[in-house]
């Protein structure tokens, strides 16, 4: 095959987990930088553990992470269908080919049959597997059984010795004992294909050149090259990805934090820091850098730069990279992402308008530094939107509590008064205050931790003529005044 063709084949049973986010990347990565095609198919044969709505979620999230396809359920293609569920004909096709050449045979045993057979195995000392009962019944003792009711499966006649060998380009030569193969059940009594098989049948017939998956499916892959070999099919190249373990190393899990990328969405993390931080989960651009564009990354990518060796999930790590996203992005793309955010909140209408969208733009410069989320930034801009907020409990006892702070207060607001209102910006309102502080003689906390608190109800965040600027004269004026009031009618009156 000349053209590089890779396929993410989810199953539609939830949404995307953060694994399977991963997959998609390597593989998007791979043919984006061979110039090959990359292919979205639903492997949705399980039918009672299918969503619907999982299938558009995971179509929805990859769109959302940056990661078009070329080929799939909503764009079709030359080799579809794209869905497992509408290829039933084709596996039963090839199955039957399976059947007349030999390599295939049917199987009436029963569920219970089955266990005695692995349970004799075992007292036995060998590995439990299928003992080929079934396949040199005659064809009269199969319509005796289909007679009574039993429906068979359908089995592949595996060869018993010998070694399959997988050629991985991520960890070299992999060897199996086909003696510790089964003959494997490639079509169900219900008739449904399994997943080796329908995944070996669609890989085979889609032209897929290169299967880049999670290394749980290594176990996979000598079964599915028998298949491939029985069939006729030309190999493709094999890469299993390194699996990403929990920070104890157990398995990823929901104890752990949110593991499906819709969660990191609603939490309020951006693609790109997602994206960026996945493609580190296992592979390395040669450096130390850590933040690079999509682009970047699909410049640099190649699966000899994947490891073998498991990667460590830390939201922690995904954090800090989303704040330093939220940091360095164009302020543009900033607000786009967090708009939905603050219209969730009701600090910014549905249909906002120009001078609604340049506060909004002003409020996100001044506290995007300081976040980690936009789930956090909507947080942090709280009291750009109210004023009826409380004040913290341990900056009451700090700073208002204190003799004189109204005194302070209203020194300053009558400095910020002074300002002329269109002139009110971060150097011209700092210069006020800094004035207030030289001709009383105090340090500078003095008057700006109090102030801090009046204007947000908080001992920290951005720089406080920052503050001052983005809210305005008449409403820094409005909080202070109210500031005083308050100090006069809760603590004055105690003292």
């Amino acid at each position: 095959m000349d053209t590089v063709r890779v396929r993410f084949a989810p199953s539609p049973t939830g949404n995307l987990h953060i694994g399977g986010a991963r997959t998609a990347l390597f593989n998007w990565l791979f043919a984006r930088s061979r110039g090959g095609v990359f292919v979205l198919r639903l492997e949705d044969t399980d039918t009672g553990r299918n969503i619907e709505e999982a299938a558009v979620q995971i179509a929805t999230s990859l769109r959302w992470l940056g990661l078009d396809w070329d080929e799939g359920p909503d764009l079709g293609g030359p080799y579809g269908p794209y869905r497992q569920s509408d290829r039933f004909e084709i596996y039963q096709a090839e199955a039957r080919r399976l059947v007349e050449s030999g390599q295939a045979y049917w199987c009436y045993c029963t569920p219970e049959e089955l266990a005695q057979q692995r349970e004799e195995a075992r007292k036995r000392g060998e590995v439990p597997r299928y003992d080929r009962r079934c396949c040199t019944l005659t064809a009269a003792q199969r319509q005796a059984k289909e007679a009574a009711g039993i429906r068979p499966a359908l089995r592949v006649r595996v060869p018993r010795t010998g070694t399959t060998v997988v050629h991985d380009l991520i960890r070299g030569e992999v060897s199996f004992d086909n003696a510790t193969l089964d003959d494997f059940i490639i079509l169900k009594s219900n008739g449904g294909p399994t997943y080796n098989f329908a995944c070996v049948v669609d890989d085979a017939a889609m032209r897929i050149s290169h299967v880049i998956r999670a290394e749980e499916h290594l176990s996979n892959t000598p079964k599915q090259i028998v298949l491939y070999r029985l069939l006729g099919y030309q190999l493709p190249a094999f890469a299993h990805v390194p699996m990403i373990l929990a920070p104890d190393r157990s398995k990823l899990s929901k104890r752990h934090g949110a593991t499906a990328v819709e969660e990191f969405r609603a939490e309020g993390f951006l693609p790109e820091a997602i994206v960026n931080y996945l493609a580190l989960l296992g592979w390395s651009p040669g450096d130390e850098r850590e933040q690079m564009t999509l682009a970047q990354i699909q410049e640099l990518f190649s699966l000899e730069a994947v490891s073998k060796h498991a990667a460590i999930y830390d939201v922690r790590k995904l954090t800090w990279l989303n704040g330093q996203y939220l940091s360095s992005l164009p302020l543009a793309r900033v607000v786009e992402a967090v708009l939905p955010f603050m219209q969730e909140a009701g600090y910014v209408s549905a249909v906002p308008g120009a001078a609604e969208l340049d506060y909004l733009n002003r409020v996100v410069e001044t506290v995007r530094s300081r976040v980690h989320t936009l789930a956090e930034l909507r947080d942090a801009a709280a009291y750009f939107y109210r004023s009826d907020f409380t004040y913290e409990e341990k900056g009451i006892r700090k700073y208002f509590a204190k003799p004189g702070v109204t005194e302070l207060l209203a020194r300053g607001r009558e400095a910020l008064a002074a300002v002329p209102s269109d002139q009110f910006t971060v150097e011209a309102t700092e210069q006020a205050y800094r004035r207030v502080i030289d001709e009383m003689g105090i340090s500078g906390g003095a008057l700006i931790h109090p102030t801090r608190l009046a204007l947000s109800g908080r001992t920290v965040g951005p720089g406080l003529f920052d503050i001052m600027a983005t809210l305005g004269k008449e409403e820094c004026l409005a909080r202070l005044e109210r500031a005083v009031d308050w100090i006069d009618i809760n603590l004055r009156a105690e003292a």
